[in-house]
């Protein structure tokens, strides 16, 4: 299983920035090993985030983000010590979900 991401929410006003990193490595399918082998293709697929258990974001990635990626949004309505959770799925069926407390 992967490494937990590093998840940080942090409140000003009614707005709170969700920075997450995540640990993956993000094959592209097109690089080959020493041996001259196509390294397969591994990358997450779908990112989500919730706030409280309410979906508040959905993201479709491909093989060209980097590795270790990093996103960040912005959720309105977000107060200190609610939860945002982010969920990520890659194209070989692992999956990983992390929480945060706002802040």
């Amino acid at each position: 299983m992967a490494d937990p991401m590093r998840i940080r929410a942090q409140a000003a006003g009614d707005k709170t920035t969700v920075r997450v990193l995540m640990s993956h490595e993000m094959e592209t399918g097109q690089r080959k090993d020493s041996a001259g082998k196509t390294i397969p293709a591994w990358f997450i697929q779908e990112v989500t985030a919730s706030h409280n258990g309410n979906p508040v974001m959905t993201a479709q990635w491909g093989p060209s983000v980097a590795k270790n990626p990093f996103l960040q949004f912005t959720v309105k309505g977000a107060k200190a010590g609610d939860k945002i959770a982010i969920t990520w799925k890659d194209n070989k069926g692992d999956s990983r979900t992390d929480e945060a407390t706002v802040s």
